[in-house]
């Protein structure tokens, strides 16, 4: 067998002090957002046909409400800010060795829900591996998604 090479990402992530949970969750929120939007898209929000009534006291500000400019901001923003995200998954993952995202992409991305010991058998490996292979995968990404959640060491409240 050849010698395992080791990714770039990889070797400065390790140095970091880094709080590995919160890092980890952080990734699979972001991973979650993209498979929802890559399934389904992007559910735009409208207006109401007709406000319901509320008692308003005329007050010295004069602010109005302007509900069809603040979800024609957020119908433009939100798919934008999805569109960008799902860009940089991609160009990250592209970044990842074949085994690697195929881990992830079986793990998170896909729309099947299946088990971890379910793909292990399919991809032929062991799951001691698969975790290995699924950790070390997560910490790349947490790097290049710039969501790795560093730990100060004075007093241990996390800052990412």
């Amino acid at each position: 067998m050849g010698k395992r090479r080791k990714n770039n990402l990889q070797l400065t992530f390790n140095i970091l002090p880094v709080d590995e949970k919160a890092t980890r969750l952080a990734v699979e929120e972001y991973l979650e957002i993209v498979r929802q939007y890559r399934q389904i898209g992007f559910v735009r929000r409208e207006a109401a046909i007709t406000q319901s009534y509320t008692y308003r006291e005329h007050q010295s500000t004069n602010a109005i409400s302007k509900q069809t400019e603040e979800i024609a901001t957020y119908n433009v923003d939100k798919e934008a800010e999805l569109q960008a995200k799902d860009r940089l998954l991609d160009m990250a993952m592209s970044k990842l060795s074949s085994m690697q995202h195929e881990v992830i992409q079986r793990s998170y991305l896909d729309n099947e829900g299946e088990f971890d010991y379910i793909s292990c058998g399919e991809m032929g490996i062991s799951e001691s591996s698969f975790r290995r292979i699924k950790a070390d995968a997560i910490s790349i990404l947490a790097v290049a998604l710039r969501l790795a959640v560093i730990r100060e060491e004075n007093d241990g409240v996390a800052v990412s």
